[in-house]
């Protein structure tokens, strides 16, 4: 039971402060222990709203205006995200999502983790007649939180920050995301569950991709993907034609071009499985833990342009792989919804800021993997490449 929650956000009150900050003593949480609420000034990021939770060891940046993405993430001194050319966060507003060829997204892109969907969560779609129908990677990420809370656990002192972000169309679709991110005093771990409902009266569709991005220091060349995989496919020829290296990551290069492979991954009786990037050194690394009877698709993201042009990796469990929706609906990878109904989804990321903590990870990954050997294709599969 919550002893404490704060409401930051709530539109149906038109309440919402430009700025709050809770101390360990206020939260009644752990020494070092802070939530801070900020509205950023200046640029393409003017507006947007900040949240700051600190664990005491884990400092998360939420932004409750793109999404409920995480913005950044720091362990210490070792920051977890990634350095995107674009200098966000950036507000909605400067994001033309609905640009005629489908990317405007990227506009907007520089989060460690931004949600995808909740309509569509892929490559761009369009009809007949080359008119967009879905955008990149869906609409989500561009849409404000309509409420924001603050809650603390009186026995745990685990923060909890809980958003509501809709994304609905008159006549069309009734989609609502509740996303509850949270964190216990002093853990390197930050726990994500999200709730997807269709309030229409009608059925619906929805589809979510958690795009996780890395570079440095934990993603250098060198570094390594350490997943169990039940089968793997490279998205296209480009991709094949790096499948020997798929788990090592490449040194910069101008004009590189991204390679993205997609999988099936091995998981536990109950469905968990969990992936792992090593850094180069093997000192430290970053990994992720969720279910695949929820999240049963996982792509790999390799962009490997300099540094000053996004050195980045994306590590993305899915309902689907990221292709146009049309295609991923032909292949039965949209989930239904009836009217009122809610999926679920849970996810944790965790640093492991030493070499006995990635030893640890890497050991229940293989353990997964002695389950079966693994399949490796060596040219892109018509079921799921588009």
């Amino acid at each position: 039971m919550a002893a404490k929650s704060w409401t930051l956000i709530d539109s149906s009150e038109n309440h919402g402060p430009d700025s709050l900050l809770l101390d360990g003593e206020q939260l009644g949480a752990a020494k070092g222990a802070r939530v801070e609420l900020q509205t950023l000034r200046g640029g393409l990021r003017e507006g947007v709203r900040l949240l700051t939770v600190d664990n005491g060891t884990l400092r998360l940046a939420v932004l409750p205006d793109r999404g409920m993405g995480i913005w950044k993430a720091w362990h210490g001194e070792t920051e977890i995200g990634w350095q995107s050319p674009v200098r966000g966060p950036v507000h909605p507003s400067h994001v033309p999502v609905m640009e005629p060829n489908g990317l405007g997204w990227l506009y907007g892109f520089d989060e460690l983790l931004a949600r995808c969907g909740l309509l569509s969560n892929g490559a761009p779609d369009f009809d007949e007649q080359g008119t967009l129908t879905y955008p990149l990677h869906g609409l989500i990420a561009n849409r404000p939180a309509d409420h924001l809370q603050v809650s603390v656990d009186d026995q745990s002192g685990e923060i909890s920050v809980t958003g509501i972000v809709e994304e609905t169309r008159f006549h069309f679709h009734k989609l609502r995301l509740t996303s509850t991110i949270k964190t216990r005093p002093n853990s390197p771990v930050m726990e994500i569950h999200d709730q997807i409902t269709n309030f229409s009266g009608n059925p619906g569709e929805a589809q979510i991709l958690y795009h996780i991005n890395f570079g440095p220091p934990l993603n250098t060349p060198g570094a390594e993907l350490v997943a169990p995989v039940q089968e793997l496919v490279p998205r296209d020829e480009h991709a094949a034609s790096g499948i020997g290296q798929w788990s090592t990551y490449l040194p910069a290069e101008v004009g590189a071009k991204e390679r993205v492979y997609f999988f099936k991954l091995l998981a536990d009786e109950k469905g968990w499985t969990r992936t792992l990037l090593r850094a180069a050194d093997g000192g430290q690394g970053v990994s992720l833990r969720f279910n695949t009877r929820q999240l049963p698709c996982f792509t790999q993201w390799k962009n490997n342009p300099p540094l000053a042009d996004g050195y980045v990796t994306g590590l993305e469990p899915g309902t689907n792989f990221p292709n146009p929706r049309s295609f991923e609906t032909e292949k039965g990878r949209v989930v239904q919804l009836a009217a009122g109904e809610t999926a679920e989804y849970d996810l944790a990321i965790q640093l492991h800021p030493d070499a006995g903590s990635v030893a640890a990870a890497e050991q229940e990954i293989a353990a997964l993997q002695s389950a079966a050997e693994p399949v490796v294709h060596k040219s892109p599969h018509a079921d799921w490449c588009a």
